[in-house]
């Protein structure tokens, strides 16, 4: 029967595994976990470790800023298709 574990677990074997204070083999019997799954826990953390600490204000910014540039962009052109309308409708308007 396939083991499910959390991602608690997970990271507390991982942890581990980077900590080096015992060889994968003695951490896979210590946890049950096959030694390969260990030392892929491991990648991941350690591939992942760096976006912990990245600076999310920046990304929202930039994000909020092209949320605007677009919406104006939409009223512009919304302006710009009510004053063509307006321009054609004008004959029809006139006594």
């Amino acid at each position: 029967m396939k083991k499910v574990f959390t991602s608690k677990q997970k990271s507390e074997v991982a942890l581990a595994a980077i900590g080096g204070r015992q060889t994968i083999n003695q951490l896979s019997s210590i946890y049950q976990v096959h030694p390969t799954q260990i030392q892929n826990w491991k990648k991941i953390v350690l591939k992942n470790l760096p976006a912990l600490f990245t600076d999310k204000r920046g990304k929202e910014n930039i994000s909020q800023e092209k949320l605007i540039e677009e919406l104006y962009k939409q009223i512009g052109q919304s302006k710009v298709e009510l004053d063509w309308l307006k321009k054609k409708l004008q004959p029809f308007n006139s006594p």
